[in-house]
């Protein structure tokens, strides 16, 4: 039995068509008096409701999936205050259009990554650019370098750093 939000008065019953045709209707009681709305549906269309329900989110490139990771570690190194190192604004689009192959996709991946960052800090940020597969990857990656830094701080930081001045996400000061 599927009620219709809004309309009570109303049961929706499901007829699924193979080779005879068997309504669902469900035995609710104070449903009994309201009128039935019947759509007949075949199996494969209803397997293919079914099928179709996958995630809405898309997955990541393999180029995506790299320069996301890059860009977290760098804000990492950033937002746990590592001594000697500032963002590269300019490197990092350089960067992020070697890999993606356009500096337009470079940009709309940092700002999927700063609409991520906004969403979870609870701001508002634009629906538009927040891609929610960029917000799961980039939560990963967030959580596993702020631990290492964490636990071992200068170790990290050099290591961390470092490879986001070699990568040009960062620079020394």
């Amino acid at each position: 039995m599927i009620w219709i939000n809004g309309a009570p008065a109303f049961r929706l019953s499901i007829c699924v068509t193979v080779t005879s045709t068997r309504c669902v209707t469900g035995g609710a009681t104070a449903a009994a008096k309201a009128p039935t709305m019947k759509i007949k549906l075949s199996a494969v269309a209803i397997l293919a409701m079914i099928l179709s329900e996958p995630s809405q989110a898309g997955t990541l490139s393999d180029a995506e999936a790299t320069f996301l990771d890059q860009m977290v570690i760098a804000s990492v190194v950033l937002e746990q205050r590592c001594d000697g190192y500032e963002v590269d604004g300019s490197g990092s689009v350089q960067l992020g259009a070697r890999l993606l192959g356009s500096p337009d996709a470079a940009m709309a991946m940092i700002d999927a990554y700063a609409a991520a960052i906004k969403a979870r800090d609870g701001e508002s940020y634009d629906p538009a650019k927040f891609r929610p597969e960029v917000s799961d990857a980039a939560s990963r990656t967030f959580r596993h370098v702020r631990t290492d830094l964490i636990r071992n701080p200068k170790r990290a930081c050099a290591e961390y750093g470092e490879a986001g001045v070699d990568r040009g996400l960062l620079r020394r000061y």
